[in-house]
């Protein structure tokens, strides 16, 4: 989780008023809120503690009949939200928990610290200050600081706060308890905190009220199977409200050992539902944010106005189908298809295989049959044996497990850890359908945040939850007509019997907030025929690429969507293109540049919006750091060093510092210099297209790339002000708003080209797709600043001087140029003389009774030069200086008009 901290003092304003620093927390506060509030009072003294709307009915109690002495309180209708300049949020960072404070989220002036222990939301708050880490109270989290801050607190505090870890873990009961709750009530135990008193305060004594309730639970429960999983869904109604109902649905739960189960009960005028779950299929905390509430994936819960009980009932209902994740199976985890090889193939054949798919098991397969397996380590022994030209059946192993495709992912966690296998074949009457490896084990349980057999230590930094349903996200960031077309092509999949994906950048840029309307679909089956049969059913065009299975799914308007067969791809030489091979999901994402880019999302009706993230993607967008996917990736694809250096300017990430070295060791190894110019130009070409290419240019320069451009091409540090100029000079020509075309990047390519010679820069040029005609040498730029240094002209030839230069070639011109005349003449050419026309055209010119021809191009153009050197003004004197420069023509019109 992030974890970042800001010198408090840090810009302080001044005195603080009794209600400019706030700590609050969210509305139905319980016992961790309460608690986390008092601990945060420690570490901001002068601030004011307030709830921002109810309490548990417990808390309110605790307030009447305790320690109330203790707390610095004011109620939230005496707090001015206008008056605060620092608020801190405990226990909570959704904007929709924290009442009329909302408001101050993203406010000027306003300073926000958070520390919190609940999963990310698309509605939390940004904090200046921000302490979230995955513990089972957000108390344990303050108490480490007051711990390291060696804060001291009195036993009544420290008592307190127990409470709130004992309440949150289910006195450390609850899987999501971790050591830093154990740490934290230790070391409060130690602070004095009074057990005695904490028994008191959680014990809740059931009254009939309470039982006639339990019952009603009871007996209007219903078990329901969702994607393979069971799910108990309970309602209640009665005329009053009842507290602490949460505690009543946890020994429900309890009684009848169930795995998770939804409580709606119907209290006053509104509907609350409590959720609780102790598997990783059911996220409590996902259908509660749905209706407005939060908590986490074990346990959560939300307050519903507005609404009726049978409403409320068919939103659960609907949620439940959209969020549950199907119960894995062998046939759900496993990678496939299946590389294999033949017994009757070599052993020196078996190596080649597994370089070629960077493997370390190789399946034996006879006839569709599996035989057995072989693995690197025998391989490569054999062969540095001389035995190479020996088949692979005489040193294959051929006792091995194999699980179902229906089997469960214990069976699997039991077979591979107990038998300490490698690799697990998934077989269907002897045929192999796809392996499951030890990495995708532990991937799959590192990915599973909740996982109780799994030892923190383990847990603390692992990759975020593998799949996650980002529908909602989907809506929010994307336009209506893309989701439409999404759940489209989710449909098409659907009646083919594929799964399509929609993968690459704009999956990555939903997280970043990034606009990007760049569609990429991956299909497990033929993309090809997918694309055509979408065609069938839709007014679009396809071009499709037989060789790569790839195809162009092109609109009425010009928008496409670019189409591909899950495929992998290996490179028989450095730099060299790929072969393609079809493929998996899985393997065709492995395939990609960086993990960041692996994301990718279910697009079929079932499970529309699912996020699948197998290589940890999600983490590197959080924690902003660029890796490959494996320490060849910059031997296979030298351009992605290029790539590397464009996404670490353009999101502000950091390159991994293995990514690093290994970009460092391939420059120094010069795999670029194999590469087609073309290729690396084009790659350069999009990082001169940044909004701000000066940074991703220096970052070259550092890393010594730049010379795969040119070796003639340095980052000088008169280059480096030249390229600040142009900047500073695109700036200028955009705040003009002359609604002309301009290709920025040119600009930065004249400069960057700047000492080329004449023949390099028209062949680099060229490469990058710029038309010969509006080349500019920098032996035409310094002839022409030189003639705009020495200019004395009219502004008729200043505007012939320049009008065959491009706005590129100029602007470059602009930012070259040491005269401030000449700047002042190419600022006058944009503002006063380019655009420029006559007031009167060609019909004016018939009316005026002359023959259309070639006469009336040398007309309209001295009439501009009249117009821009201010001889004419208007239209009549337009006219008048027509006839007077050209009435000889008049007259032999009118003459032969006589005869």
């Amino acid at each position: 989780m992030a974890k970042t901290e800001k010198n408090r003092d840090k810009g302080k304003k001044g005195p603080q008023g009794i209600h400019e620093e706030v700590i609050t927390t969210h509305i139905n506060a319980d016992f961790d809120a309460l608690s986390s509030m008092l601990a945060a009072s420690k570490l901001y003294p002068a601030a004011t503690l307030v709830f921002p709307g109810s309490q548990e009915k417990s808390l309110r109690n605790f307030f009447i009949n305790s320690v109330s002495y203790l707390f610095n309180f004011a109620k939230v209708k005496q707090v001015d939200p206008g008056r605060i300049k620092l608020l801190v949020l405990v226990d909570t960072r959704q904007k929709s928990r924290i009442g009329k404070f909302a408001q101050l989220a993203g406010k000027k002036g306003v300073e926000i610290h958070i520390y919190d222990h609940h999963p990310d939301s698309s509605d939390d708050v940004r904090g200046d200050v921000e302490i979230i880490r995955p513990t089972g109270s957000a108390t344990a989290i303050l108490t480490s600081l007051l711990r390291e801050k060696d804060i001291a607190i009195t036993p009544d505090e420290a008592t307190i706060m127990c409470a709130g870890i004992h309440e949150d873990t289910g006195s450390f009961t609850f899987s999501s308890t971790t050591a830093e709750d154990y740490e934290a009530a230790a070391w409060l135990a130690g602070q004095g905190a009074d057990h005695n008193i904490i028994s008191d305060l959680l014990t809740r004594e059931l009254t009939i009220e309470h039982l006639w309730l339990l019952n009603d639970l009871t007996r209007a429960a219903e078990t329901r199977v969702i994607h393979g999983v069971e799910v108990a869904v309970t309602k209640v109604i009665t005329d009053e409200y009842m507290p602490d109902f949460a505690v009543l649905v946890h020994r429900y739960m309890e009684m009848e050992n169930l795995n998770a189960v939804f409580a709606l009960a119907q209290m006053d005028d509104r509907i609350y539902l409590v959720a609780r779950s102790r598997i990783e299929e059911v996220n409590a905390a996902e259908i509660a944010r749905a209706f407005g509430g939060g908590g986490h994936p074990q346990a959560a819960s939300a307050a519903i106005k507005d609404q009726t009980l049978i409403q409320v009932e068919r939103s659960l209902n609907e949620l439940l189908e959209m969020h549950i994740n199907p119960v894995r199976k062998a046939v759900d985890m496993m990678s496939s298809p299946v590389i294999q090889i033949g017994s009757d193939e070599t052993v020196k054949r078996a190596a080649e295989v597994m370089t070629r798919y960077n493997i370390n098991v190789l399946l034996v397969v006879n006839e569709g049959i599996l035989q057995g397996y072989i693995t690197r380590q025998v391989v490569e022994k054999a062969v540095f044996f001389g035995l190479g030209d020996l088949r692979v059946q005489e040193y294959m192993n051929i006792e091995f497990s194999t699980v179902g495709p229906e089997a469960s992912l214990k069976d699997i966690q039991d077979l591979i850890i107990r038998g300490r296998l490698r690799i697990l074949p998934v077989v269907e009457d002897g045929k192999p359908l796809g392996v499951i490896t030890r990495t995708d084990l532990l991937s799959i349980l590192l990915g599973n945040l909740e996982t109780p057999e799994m030892v923190y230590e383990a847990r603390k930094n692992a990759p975020m939850v593998r799949k996650k349903n980002m529908a909602g996200v989907m809506r929010e960031r994307l336009p209506k007509h893309l989701i439409e077309l999404l759940k489209d092509l989710g449909r098409r999949a659907d009646a083919l019997n594929y799964d399509a994906y929609l993968v690459g950048g704009l999956v990555r840029d939903i997280f970043l907030k990034h606009e990007n309307l760049d569609v990429d679909i991956v299909i497990e089956g033929d993309g090809i025929e997918f694309a055509r049969e979408f065609a069938r059913h839709h007014d679009v065009r396809v071009r499709s690429h037989r060789k790569f299975g790839t195809a162009v799914l092109i609109f009425p308007d010009g928008f496409k969507v670019d189409v591909a067969t899950a495929r992998i791809e290996y490179y028989e030489a450095p730099g060299a293109p790929p072969i393609v091979e079809t493929s998996s999901l899985k393997l065709d994402l492995y395939r990609r540049d960086f993990t960041v880019n692996t994301l990718a999302i279910k697009l079929n009706q079932r499970h529309f919006g699912t996020l699948i993230d197998y290589f940890g993607a999600q983490k590197d967008i959080k924690d902003k750091v660029l890796r490959v996917l494996h320490n060849l990736s910059f031997v296979e694809d030298p351009t992605r060093m290029l790539r590397a250096v464009r996404f670490e300017q353009r999101f502000g990430f950091k390159i991994g510092k293995l990514t690093l070295s290994l970009l460092k060791n391939a420059v120094k190894m010069n795999w670029l210099e194999g590469i087609a110019s073309r290729r690396i130009l084009s790659e350069f070409k999009l990082i001169l297209k940044e909004p701000d290419p000066l940074q991703a240019i220096t970052r070259m320069n550092e890393l010594q790339m730049l010379k795969f451009v040119h070796p003639d091409i340095r980052l000088t540090p008169q280059l480096q002000d030249l390229l600040r100029e142009i900047r500073e000079v695109i700036v200028w020509y955009r705040l003009l708003y002359l609604e002309q075309p301009l290709e920025p990047w040119k600009i930065y390519w004249y400069g960057v080209a700047t000492p080329l010679d004449a023949r390099t820069f028209s062949s680099l040029s060229g490469q990058m797709g710029i038309d010969q005609k509006s080349l500019f040498s920098r032996q035409e730029a310094e002839k022409l600043l030189d003639a705009l240094f020495k200019f004395h002209g009219t502004n008729y030839e200043l505007y012939t001087l320049l009008l065959p230069c491009g706005t590129e070639a100029l602007l470059y011109l602009m930012a070259k140029a040491k005269s401030e005349k000449v700047k002042r003449l190419i600022s006058f050419y944009f503002t006063r003389l380019k655009g420029a026309r006559p007031l009167i055209d060609g019909n004016d010119l018939i009316k005026l009774g002359l023959k259309s021809g070639p006469v009336f191009k040398e007309i309209l153009d001295r009439l501009l030069e009249a117009r821009l050197n201010h001889l004419t003004k208007t239209r009549d004197d337009e006219i008048h200086f027509v006839k007077e420069a050209f009435g000889h023509l008049l007259h032999e019109r009118e003459k032969k008009s006589d005869e």
